[in-house]
């Protein structure tokens, strides 16, 4: 209702008005007379913000209580802000108590205390669906915040994570810059169903299905899609938290057996609008060459002397490259009273250690969040982000066989060849399924175009205090075209040109309500959530293709114009699949006192993946904990400052199978076809491709946990330790049928089991905390056990091996009492007098064959660990951090393509091997010749900066100048390119395990860069 005031009435209330200042004025606490509060002119006051240590505080916030002024605190902790004499600063941080003090002068110092009751225990973590304090968690959650990813350039989040959270072990399946990564926590827990964890961010599930066109096989194999992950820009994100045991995960129910990562972007903060610009300049190079027989030591290996063709080649000089590559990334934030805006644009450009692959990628992003009507009852949040990802591949795909790929053909080509002739041309081998490996890369052209989009909004309504209700809508959309050009050539593949566009759109909505409800009936504290949630994924494919094309650099390229020439492939082909999720879940927060905790889950999932009769899955855990710190008889203790022990079981599941596997499914085929009528004529008969199974249902996993969480010594010591014992239930595997069954398999549940226990432990320390110096130092560290039991097959197989005659041969075994993926192959005992290759003869039968096998240990290393430092002298600051694993094995299948028959076939082999007295005449076969410990220790990155304060310049904050390292030092008996690789080498489906296949290799880098805020 508007009301009019009468202006003669209000001026009555003048004169009172001004006594009532002046008295509280005068009784101000502190105030004199010799600085009245507003007869002051303002000026420029400088300070600096200290810890009770002496160290510098960044991002406090300085206000002027009087005016309401506002600042931040730099990384040394300087601020400058406009005000009077005599006037109050306001200066908080989160952690510390609030400090207020009068401005006596135009430089002042603060000192900030921490607040008893905010020690790191109390710090606030990512759950799923909402946060808690650190002290009320219950189950195993580890959290990673920005200032953990300032080393190193990264492509995709999921390697900002490596050495850095025990438990979890991040793979390259390629070095290729964008490529996949292997995410595993806790082991491996299934034998199809792969083991990435899921990726939910800014409150969006992904899926881990493909955003980008699968290369098609144009005589050279299929290359592997990019990561997914690979649209975000790292330098946009605020918090990594990864959800590691049931109790955790629970609450996601039918996707949350591989663990959950929480990834959350930036936000802006209060105080002043903060710009910031980040560069850097990166220079990369191969991290080991292979050592292979040089063109001298060649000749005098005992050659066929026609395999002499006099000349001097490294090729894998010829092939590798010392690779530039840059990044920019502006951005901006701010926070108000009622919101907060964070904006940001990126634009990287790197180029692959290998000739003629690349990767640019450019984001845009936006994160808005506002506050409507009384006391800020309705927020919404918007989270946007655009990526536009050109990406240029090279011949590698891991089914090429022993031959068709770029890297091997480098690898096992004859040092004594040249890389041209006399007429400047490639120099042409002649040989078949062997090639010149630069000419194989003039002729083939990939490149990959993905535009993709992640938005979400979530407004949250507060019904009453303590209960709101949340909306959260999100979109994911991607659209990627794959244009694959091999143009016609000398080689045996693809003689006349093949051309072939791969196109892929996939979609994903989700729509979620749930209500929170935070109460407190004394000491009794309660958290309560419910909702549903509906998620839909959509995608289809669609490719076409043209063989017999014009010659390279005739008329136009088929990948501008397709129509140009060539005949098309006949028939293209298409898909389109799509699958529903629609779930209901809960929990239950409740501590008493702040001392003893629980935690209980449900979910329900129902998935249009499994079978009528199993719809929905049930997915419960519960956990407690007891904060033994909050007990009186340690409240006042000097030693311990935290102490939480907790327990929690709980069961999630697994839906990662193909979408349809529990429908039968027919085709019309000749070969169930019939003669009808008395012409002879043959009618197609109905052919069953798949058994109807409707009692299909998820793997289940069910996990305990037992974790402790500590600080000892005011932070001197700090860490966690956990016990897990992790147990897949119900594997679904497509196993033989019965007799007399329609098809030969049959997709189903089986009583099997994978087990996964073992122990981590996060140790951490602030070594050293005062005025010039702080010097935080952790480690962190993880076993497993894995075993397979109760397998109702003998054994599956699956790591198909490349190599000259080994078509059909695999490398990989799941049986019964073994770990997954155990390596299965002869075993290799030495070279005799005559130089022949000796192998254990098992079955006593004297003669070598596949009865002779043996079961090897496998791929995953029972021990990983990270080490992490950060030191500040003043305005320097250094940081490394190293990697390492125990106990794992790897199959150098590219060794095994370099073995010692090579050097009869006019082709090179591995230094070792003609070391060995090996005779030119072994044949290759798998065996532990090739089985190689993949134990290593990395210096994964190196990082010295220095930070300048630029005071003069009132528009401009700090520049921070540093140099990093990547991939500096890796000590290992490995001989392959590198340790910490895994080629997809998987056989119908069942995942493979350790297999490196001439992996693009990893690169080492050095960074000049620079971080500058205004």
């Amino acid at each position: 209702m508007y009301h009019k005031i009468n202006f003669f009435k209000f001026k009555k209330l003048i004169p009172i008005a001004l006594i009532f200042l002046v008295s509280n004025h005068a009784n101000a606490e502190g105030f004199t007379t010799n600085h009245p509060a507003f007869s002051q002119v303002n000026e420029t006051i400088s300070g600096v913000v200290l810890d009770q240590e002496g160290s510098a505080i960044e991002g406090a916030q300085i206000s002027v209580i009087e005016t309401g002024a506002t600042a931040i605190s730099d990384a040394s902790g300087n601020f400058s802000i406009s005000a009077s004499i005599g006037q109050t600063l306001s200066v908080s941080y989160n952690g510390y108590e609030v400090q207020k003090l009068k401005i006596t002068s135009s430089s002042v110092s603060v000192k900030l205390q921490s607040a008893k009751a905010a020690t790191s225990i109390e710090e606030v973590t990512l759950v799923g669906y909402g946060s808690q304090k650190k002290s009320d968690l219950t189950g195993a959650v580890s959290q990673l915040k920005a200032e953990n990813f300032k080393e190193g350039m990264n492509i995709s989040v999921d390697n900002l994570m490596q050495g850095k959270i025990a438990g979890v072990r991040i793979v390259q399946s390629s070095g290729e810059p964008g490529a996949g990564v292997n995410v595993s926590i806790r082991g491996i827990g299934s034998i199809r169903s792969g083991s990435t964890p899921l990726f939910v961010v800014d409150g969006v599930p992904l899926s881990n299905d493909a955003v980008s066109a699968t290369s098609p096989n144009v005589g050279l194999g299929n290359a592997q899609a990019k990561n997914p992950l690979n649209f975000l820009n790292t330098s946009d994100i605020e918090s990594i938290t990864v959800l590691k045991d049931a109790s955790a995960a629970a609450i996601y129910g039918a996707r949350g057996s591989n663990g959950v990562v929480l990834v959350t972007t930036k936000r802006g903060r209060k105080g002043e609008p903060m710009f910031t610009y980040d560069t850097y300049l990166g220079f990369s190079s191969v991290i080991k060459k292979l050592d292979l027989l040089t063109a001298d030591e060649y000749r005098v290996a005992g050659i066929n002397k026609l395999y002499d063709h006099g000349g001097n080649t490294d090729w894998q000089d010829e092939i590798y490259r010392n690779a530039v590559s840059s990044n920019h990334s502006v951005s901006f934030s701010k926070a108000t009273d009622t919101g907060n805006y964070f904006a940001s644009l990126s634009h990287m450009d790197q180029d692959g250690i290998v000739l003629n692959s690349g990767f640019k990628r450019t984001t845009a992003r936006l994160n808005a969040e506002e506050s409507f009507f009384d006391n800020k009852r309705l927020k919404v949040r918007v989270n946007l982000t655009a990526s536009d990802i050109k990406e240029t591949g090279i011949p590698n795909g891991a089914n090429a066989g022993s031959d068709g790929q770029v890297i091997i053909h480098a690898l096992m080509a004859n040092p004594t060849r040249s890389v041209y002739d006399e007429n400047g041309n490639y120099t042409n081998f002649n040989m078949n399924a062997h090639y010149n490996p630069l000419y194989l890369l003039s002729v083939y052209n990939d490149k990959t175009n993905t535009f993709r989009v992640l938005g979400s909004t979530e407004a949250t309504l507060r019904i009453l205090p303590g209960l709101n209700y949340k909306f959260n809508l999100g979109i994911d959309k991607a659209m990627s075209e794959r244009n694959t050009t091999m143009f016609p050539n000398l080689t045996d593949r693809s003689k006349t040109g093949l051309y072939v566009q791969a196109n892929l759109d996939s979609y994903n909505v989700l729509l979620e309500h749930y209500l929170t409800y935070d109460f407190s009936l004394n000491k009794h504290n309660f958290s309560l959530l419910g909702g549903f949630s509906y998620q839909k994924f959509k995608s289809s494919g669609t490719y076409f293709g043209l063989e017999n094309i014009a010659a390279q650099g005739a008329g136009i390229s088929p990948d501008i114009n397709p129509g140009y020439s060539g005949k098309p492939i006949v028939p293209g082909a298409g898909y389109a699949q799509e699958n529903e999720l629609q779930s209901y879940f809960g929990r239950v927060n409740y501590n008493f006192d702040k001392k003893y905790l629980l935690t209980a889950s449900l979910r329900a999932d129902g998935s249009t993946r499994f079978g009528n009769n199993n719809k929905y899955g049930y997915f419960p855990s519960v956990a407690v904990g007891w904060t033994i710190s909050n007990e009186n008889f340690l409240k006042d203790s000097q030693i311990v400052n935290e102490l939480k022990l907790r327990g929690s079981w709980g069961q999630t599941g697994n839906q990662e199978v193909p979408n349809k596997i529990t429908q039968d499914s027919y085709s019309l085929s000749q070969d169930a076809g019939y003669y009808l009528y008395e012409n002879l004529n043959l009618v197609n008969g109905v052919k069953i491709l798949r058994t109807l199974n409707p009692d299909l249902k998820w793997e289940v996993v069910e996990q305990t946990n037992i974790g402790a969480d500590f600080s000892l010594w005011k932070n001197k010591l700090y860490g966690s330790l956990e016990y897990y014992n992790k147990t897949t239930k119900d594997p679904i595997l497509n196993i033989p049928s019965r007799v007399l069954s329609p098809t030969s398999t049959v997709w189903k549940n089986v009583d099997a089991q994978i087990v996964n226990k073992g122990f981590e432990f996060s140790l951490g320390s602030e070594i050293i905390k005062n005025e010039n110096f702080t010097w935080n130092f952790d480690v962190n560290g993880a076993t497993v056990n894995n075993v397979i039991k109760n397998l109702p097959v003998s054994a599956i197989y699956s790591g198909e091996v490349s190599g000259p005659g080994l078509s059909g041969v695999t490398a990989n075994i799941y049986k019964n009492g073994y770990e997954a993926g155990s390596f299965y192959m002869l075993n290799y005992l030495g070279v005799d007098a005559n130089g022949k290759y000796m192998y254990e003869d098992v079955d006593g039968d004297g003669i070598i064959g596949p009865k002779d096998r043996k079961i090897f240990e496998g791929a995953i290393p029972n021990f990983t660990f990270g080490i992490n430092s950060y030191m500040k002298y003043k305005k320097f600051d250094f940081a490394f951090s190293l990697i390492g694993q125990t106990g794992g094995y790897l199959l150098n299948n590219t060794a095994l393509d370099l073995n010692i028959n090579n050097l009869a076939s006019d082709r090179n082999v591995l230094k070792n091997f003609s070391d060995s007295g090996a005779n030119f005449t072994n044949q290759p076969q798998l065996s532990s010749l090739y089985l190689e410990k993949s134990d290593f220790i990395r210096l994964n990155n190196v990082r010295l900066g220095y930070t300048f304060d630029i005071n003069q310049l009132k528009f401009l904050k700090s520049i921070n100048l540093y140099v990093s390292a990547q991939n500096v030092l890796t000590i290992t008996s490995y001989t392959g390119y590198d340790p910490l690789v895994d080629t997809n080498k998987q056989v119908g489906g069942n995942q493979s395990l350790g297999i490196d296949y001439t992996t693009y290799p990893s690169a080492k880098t050095f960074i000049l860069g620079a971080t500058v805020k205004f």
